[in-house]
């Protein structure tokens, strides 16, 4: 495991920290639920939560607060005391949040009055909404990595580069709310089960790839913007279709309305994109850096 870094630029959108690296990977990692948001002291400051989304549902009355992932922390530890090569296994800790909390904690103009001074990263943000998100850097079989072009359109960060991705849907695999019956450990593996594929639905979405064309993602760590403290899990996984054939692909795309162009680049181009990168996803290139010196080395 990498040691937690960070980074900042003259656009502070840009700056990021890393969360969690596993440049070795994690194939299937353990996913907690029970790290739900704590609500702010402050009945003033939890208040502007509902005055914020009436807000939003008053410019966009199509809003719908659907049920999220909340990010809570991680836990990564070695095997039978071992620190040695791939011996070690780790779990994310999440919760269940919805888009309403999210727009009226992440998204508030006062977001940074809802955070607690302290090193610990999960204490800092507790009365956070942070749904997490998930993004992918996908290799094609000409080992170009595909970048998307944000529409104008969007609010968040419009017209900059990011990695596929979205969000991992709990109702996707029936949870509304929290379940207080049934198969805890079953419960844990089908939201584990939906953050892979969460993934792979993302990048069919929003490329136009298909799944089949795709290898099993394999988790890579967790990176943070700074700004608006948004968190995102990221993923690699090889595409069998060349560079041409993805952006060919691209222009029958289901989820076309969030990105406008599609670049395939090389490793070196792809850090000259950064300067136009949310934090979120800038971090995902450090992530993507460590996965690949860790592969030199082994």
């Amino acid at each position: 495991m990498a040691a937690p870094a960070s980074a900042s630029a003259a656009d502070p959108g840009t700056a990021f920290k890393i969360l969690l690296s596993c440049p070795d990977g994690l194939p299937r990692s353990r996913f907690d639920l029970s790290f739900d948001r704590i609500p702010h002291p402050d009945a003033a400051l939890e208040e502007s939560i509902s005055e914020i989304w009436n807000q939003s549902l008053q410019q966009s009355p199509s809003l719908y607060s659907g049920t999220k992932f909340r990010y809570g922390g991680n836990a990564l530890h070695y095997k039978d005391g071992s620190n040695h090569g791939h011996e070690y296994c780790g779990s994310l800790h999440l919760g269940l949040t919805d888009y309403r909390t999210f727009v009226g904690t992440n998204l508030n103009p006062s977001w940074e009055k809802f955070l607690v001074p302290s090193e610990d990263d999960s204490v800092r943000c507790q009365h956070m909404s942070d749904p997490l998100g998930n993004g992918a850097i996908v290799e094609t079989s000409d080992e170009k990595i595909i970048v998307l072009q944000r529409s104008y359109n969007v609010v968040d960060f419009p017209g900059y580069y990011v990695f596929p991705g979205g969000h991992s849907e709990p109702q996707e695999i029936g949870i509304m709310g929290h379940q207080t019956d049934g198969d805890f450990a079953c419960l844990t593996e089908r939201v584990s089960q939906e953050m892979f594929d969460g993934i792979i639905r993302e990048v069919v979405e929003e490329t136009g790839v298909p799944a089949s064309s795709l290898t099993d993602p394999v988790f890579i760590g967790v990176s943070r913007r700074e700004v608006n403290v948004r968190s995102t899990a990221f993923f690699f996984t090889k595409c069998n279709i060349d560079s041409s054939g993805v952006n060919e692909l691209y222009s029958r795309a289901q989820d076309g309305y969030e990105s406008t162009k599609l670049y395939a680049v090389s490793v070196e181009e792809l850090q000259g994109m950064r300067q136009r990168m949310p934090g979120c996803h800038n971090g995902g290139i450090a992530l993507y850096e460590s996965m690949r010196n860790a592969a030199k080395k082994s």
